[in-house]
């Protein structure tokens, strides 16, 4: 009779013991998310300042979001009404602390500093990007 009541205390604390660790498992990856998130929300974008100086077209526009779409559709973040843009042109994202410019398979193409944009490629301050045959001047605040 001793043996069972022994064996029962025994399996009783090895279930104790797994919930334990089971709660000090997710409370600590919960505090790893905590914090990690935290990290995150500190990194400050650069502000990308976005300048159209075209024959029928001048149009200066700063952004602090990490991503900027650029077309010919109303609600992209930088709307151009020609029709050598496309509707959804290019993206501009910032990642890995470095603004990046990538092509969405446009019509027209995107053209980086005279070259086609064909993969996602690092932009820097005084780029000139060309969408459809609109000139675009890319400024970057430096951080510091």
């Amino acid at each position: 009779m001793m043996s069972g009541i022994i064996v029962l205390v025994f399996r009783i604390l090895i279930i104790l013991s797994l919930y334990a660790f089971l709660f000090l498992a997710i409370y600590m990856i919960w505090k790893n998310i905590e914090v990690n998130s935290r990290e995150i929300s500190k990194i400050k974008i650069p502000k990308i300042t976005l300048s159209i100086d075209d024959q029928d077209m001048n149009l200066t526009r700063e952004f602090t979001n990490p991503e900027v779409i650029i077309g010919r559709d109303p609600q992209c973040d930088l709307s151009i009404s020609r029709e050598t843009v496309s509707a959804h042109h290019a993206r501009l994202s910032y990642h890995h602390k470095n603004w990046w410019i990538d092509d969405m398979l446009s019509t027209n193409g995107t053209i980086l500093n005279e070259e086609q944009v064909k993969t996602a490629t690092v932009l820097v301050d005084g780029d000139t990007v060309i969408c459809g045959d609109v000139p675009i001047t890319i400024n970057i605040e430096q951080s510091g």
